[in-house]
């Protein structure tokens, strides 16, 4: 972190950046476009415009530093939206579901441990630069209690062909109750060339990320009784008795990638352009997922095969190398096709005997995949496909997914196709742990999704999405309460179980901004949500808003712009899904209703130059609320009313 501090020039690009995308050409001509150009410097700087971002699709967008209600939204820990979150109360907790998005394009298993996987950097997370002079970026926040969060990047072209970046994102909070301190870091460093005449092109990255939360797993039965009374004697979170006192869990994982194409044809001017390029593309990843606890609380999560101490640790590794080709014509669109080998290994060091049966340690193989894609300009539609299946191997899977959009005067329409087929993650097949009721091996069948989508987009309208979603051979953990001799629950386990029947998903989200008296905003977002199902698996709230008034202007000669207002979060009362440290994952419950409560916040902005600064009263309304009844998942409370600061400094040199 002192490194990054001292030794580096003080100018920083964060992701929290909303992009904004350059032109209108192919992605290719993107590229070709902006990277290749000359760099001309007006002044002391060049235009923000030439500090380029550049995505794992070759999508290019350049730097924004403006200040506006979408990064008020984003000023948090993981840089996005959280509309469809509900953040427990430390920063680096995971975060529960409001909404549900499936992946489509996936055509082998992952590891597991989905909760803690937020703040985990994957490929497509990962973005390249292509900036005239060095900048670099520096993002911070408070945290709840005794630390704080921090992200910095420095990014330099070497050479007009060569750029790297360097970056950390660091967070530390000890949290209000016993046992909820959070510690993470998320190295990445990141290389890109393009040779002089454009015809050879390579990407690099490498990632270092580990994440341990000490693991509480919520309050006691007499302590949710003392939270819920709102006794003034337990204001002071931590005299509230948690059910795991020496708990912890650690994600942490490496991965190294590469990605490299050389064209064998290829023209450009200004009437025509079109390019062929073999392309190759290599990953290792090597990650593991670890529960702890010095002393096994046995009627929490059930009996143990130790004394001793709890010590669970799950393996992963996966490879993969691919080789395709590309071809990219302005009248013929954008094709590509590749041939990939991918590999894993997941499990442990040990086999159990139960008696009755014995679970193995490892699930280890082989895949052999094609994968395709398409895009293409026709009339005044945008038609593109992507499409993925396993040629060979120990586990089938399959997707394809298709869009098309046209651009009305008044509004951009779209609509989408996507279908997969996809074996479940690993720790649904395969799981061990000191915990008796958490081992197991199941042959369950692949997850079926289908789904529909609509999308409008208008400045002057309103932006809608609406999707139809429908799974079959659902996977997922469900509680089973442990109760004592006289009836009275006394913990809970989580296991894995297939869906019998099929599940409708309707989802409906629209956003609309309104401005009025020069100077002031509303903007409101809701989502509704309907499953049909036979029995409750997924459980989401019905209704879902939030609303920002909002004032904005400019004081000081125009040198200070000024952001302030108020938003208000309601979600309608639903069987939120717990949480479960042992897998890292969230189950269903249907023993309990939480939600129906609002979310107040109170936020005043401004920029200065390039600095953005942030000051947020969070949850202010539970300083007046009469009860204590708010929850991010059961017997875990959302965070107290809590002042949060911090800012976004972009320094170009």
């Amino acid at each position: 972190m002192t490194f990054l501090l001292i030794g580096f020039p003080l100018a920083v690009l964060a992701q929290e950046e909303e992009l904004r995308p350059i032109n209108d050409l192919n992605p290719a001509q993107r590229e070709d476009q902006l990277i290749n150009k000359d760099i001309t410097i007006e002044g002391d700087k060049p235009p923000i415009t030439d500090y380029l971002i550049i995505s794992q699709d070759r999508d290019t967008t350049f730097v924004d530093t403006t200040l506006s209600l979408k990064k008020e939204y984003k000023f948090n820990y993981l840089r996005q939206d959280n509309f469809e979150r509900l953040a427990f109360h430390n920063v680096g907790q995971p975060y529960n579901h409001l909404g549900r998005n499936f992946d489509f394009d996936l055509l082998s298993p992952r590891m597991g441990a989905r909760a803690r996987h937020n703040n985990y950097i994957e490929i497509e997370d990962v973005y390249d630069y292509y900036v005239p002079t060095p900048l670099t970026e520096l993002y911070f926040k408070t945290v709840v209690n005794q630390g704080q969060q921090l992200d910095a990047l420095f990014t330099s072209n070497l050479s007009p062909e060569f750029n790297f970046s360097i970056g950390y994102k660091g967070v530390r909070s000890a949290g209000d109750y016993i046992n909820t301190l959070t510690s993470s870091g998320n190295f990445k460093f990141t290389a890109n060339y393009v040779s002089k005449n454009g015809k050879y092109r390579l990407r690099a990255h490498t990632t270092f990320q580990d994440h341990l939360n000490q693991e509480n797993g919520g309050l006691t039965s007499q302590s949710l009784e003392n939270f819920r009374a709102d006794l003034e004697d337990f204001s002071n979170r931590a005299r509230l008795e948690p059910n795991l006192e020496t708990a912890q869990s650690n994600l942490d994982g490496r991965r190294f990638y590469i990605h490299h194409d050389y064209e064998l044809v290829g023209h450009r001017d200004s009437t025509s352009y079109y390019s062929g390029r073999i392309y190759n593309q290599a990953f290792y990843e090597d990650k593991y997922y670890r529960f702890t606890e010095d002393r096994p609380t046995n009627s929490f999560l059930g009996e143990s095969y130790v004394n001793n101490g709890i010590r669970d640790k799950t393996d992963f590794e996966e490879g993969a190398i691919e080789v395709g080709a590309v071809f990219d014509h302005h009248l013929l669109g954008y094709y590509k096709a590749g041939i990939a080998r991918r590999k894993y290994n997941y499990g442990y060091n040990r086999i159990i005997d139960q008696g009755t049966n014995v679970i193995t340690n490892r699930l280890i193989g082989e895949l052999y995949q094609f994968k395709a894609g398409f895009a293409k300009q026709i009339g005044k539609f945008d038609v593109s496909a992507q499409g993925g299946l396993n040629l060979a191997g120990e586990l089938d899977g399959q997707f394809l997914k298709g869009k098309a959009s046209y651009d009305f005067p008044l509004f951009q329409l779209a609509a989408g196709i996507s279908v997969s087929s996809r074996a479940p993650d690993f720790n649904y097949q395969l799981f061990q742990s000191d915990y008796v009721n958490y081992n197991w091996q199941n042959s369950f069948s692949n997850v079926e999704k289908q789904e529909l989508k609509f999308e409008m987009k208008s400045e002057k309208l309103l932006d809608v999405e609406l999707s139809l979603t429908t799974l079959q051979d659902h996977v997922y953990f469900s509680e089973n309460l442990i109760t004592d001799n006289d009836g009275e629950i006394t913990g809970y386990t989580a296991r894995p179980f297939q869906a019998d029947d099929d599940i409708a998903y309707l989802k409906i989200k629209a956003h609309r901004e309104f401005k009025f008296l020069k100077y002031f905003g509303l903007d409101n977002s809701i989502m509704y949500q309907n499953l049909t199902q036979g029995s409750d698996i997924i459980n989401l709230p019905q209704l879902t808003t939030r609303n920002t008034l909002y004032y904005k202007n400019r004081f000081f000669q125009k040198a200070l712009l000024l952001q302030a207002g108020i938003t208000a979060r309601y979600f309608t009362e639903y069987s939120m899904d717990g949480y479960d440290p042992v897998l890292g994952e969230f189950y269903t419950q249907n023993s309990e209703e939480l939600g129906g409560f609002p979310l107040i916040d109170l936020f005043i902005n401004a920029k200065v130059r390039q600095t953005r600064i942030f000051f947020k009263l969070e949850h202010a309304n539970q300083l007046v609320a009469s009860n204590s009844d708010y929850f991010s998942a059961p017997r875990n409370p959302y965070r107290d009313f809590t002042i949060r600061f911090g800012l976004v400094w972009n320094f170009f040199l």
